[in-house]
């Protein structure tokens, strides 16, 4: 198959998503496809000359590192400045490939336009559609759904640009609304980080999550076409699963299978998949939880394209299912054309 790889952009998580569109790119062609590694925001300049050519160029996906801090943007921007996010040939690429892999991470790759830009131009794509992805990037919607749903959550409050924000009980939570790998994310234990934390929030996004505190063991499934993954657990070596701890190798030990029982393990896979469902999830996604003290599965999000790096967590169930890289990359485009079938 012609396949391109999709990374890069403009988001906060632009690093993890060269990273992952990388390694994503060498193992398809390891296993026999033609894939083109392409920046979403670059686009492709080099030696261009047709949409055909690129899928047997030069391979352009050397190793890349997740620095500790999230990339400067405006040095990207001033790489191709006052262009829209879209580069050069970037849509003639993608409706040439029998496929698009999308290695992005981040608002602009999970926000569900560019899958609405990609059904409009015919252009086929893995994860979910345009709906289940913008569901699940906005947080403060998506717990709406699953409260409903009666998914077990953490209350939470929504507070926009310019509004009054009240103390919150402590400890609590503060993040964007619809960022990921926990950049702008603060653990607020006494009064006076809360304005701080808001602030760093803010500087992010136009909406700031306020969410109540659980302690307890941070748990993640992954889901493939509907049925769950095995249960990853997640422990920092030091502080909370942040940007540093998710993306330097040896910051967190990650037990794949988790040790918890078999019935707890029916339970939060069975949750897992209830999220993915509720949320119109298609293809493949991963589902977020904390076991409270209490015993009690509290969802905290769900992710429509997660992490593909070496150190990301959907590899490691992979791997406990018996499938090595290139297997599973194989599996998500599988799980993927499916959406296109009929």
């Amino acid at each position: 198959m012609k396949i391109a790889v999709l990374c890069g952009g403009l988001s906060n998580e632009r690093d993890v998503s060269l990273s992952s569109g990388r390694g994503i790119a060498r193992a398809l062609r390891e296993i026999g496809h033609r894939a083109a590694l392409l920046d979403l925001f670059l686009g492709w300049t080099e030696d261009y000359v047709s949409a055909e050519d690129v899928f047997t160029a030069e391979d352009n996906d050397g190793a890349f590192s997740v620095a500790a801090d999230a990339p400067d943007l405006a040095a990207v921007r001033a790489m191709r400045p006052g262009q829209g996010l879209i580069g050069p040939h970037v849509l003639e690429i993608c409706k040439a490939a029998d496929i698009v892999f999308l290695a992005l991470h981040g608002e602009e790759g999970e926000n569900g336009k560019l899958q609405a830009y990609f059904d409009i131009n015919g252009v086929r794509y893995t994860g979910s559609g345009y709906l289940g992805s913008a569901l699940a990037m906005n947080k403060s919607v998506s717990k709406t759904l699953l409260r409903a749903a009666g998914v077990p959550l953490a209350e939470s409050v929504t507070i926009r640009r310019g509004e009054q924000a009240p103390m919150p009980t402590l400890p609590c939570v503060v993040k964007p609304c619809s960022g990921g790998s926990s950049v702008g994310t603060t653990i607020v234990r006494d009064p006076e980080e809360y304005g701080a934390a808001l602030e760093l929030a803010f500087r992010y996004e136009d909406s700031v999550l306020v969410e109540q505190f659980i302690a307890g063991r941070e748990l993640t499934v992954g889901v493939l076409d509907g049925r769950a993954m095995p249960v990853t657990e997640i422990i920092p070596k030091s502080g909370f699963y942040d940007y540093k701890n998710k993306y330097q190798p040896g910051m967190t030990d990650e037990p794949c299978p988790a040790p918890i029982t078999a019935d707890e393990t029916a339970a939060i896979q069975a949750l897992a998949e209830k999220v993915y469902d509720t949320l119109g999830l298609q293809a493949y996604g991963r589902v977020d939880f904390i076991m409270g003290t209490d015993g009690v599965f509290y969802c905290l999000e769900a992710n429509t394209l997660p992490g593909m790096t070496p150190t990301s967590l959907i590899p490691r169930m992979g791997l406990a299912m018996g499938m090595d890289y290139g297997a599973l990359c194989q599996a998500l485009i599988d799980a993927s054309m499916r959406k296109y079938q009929g």
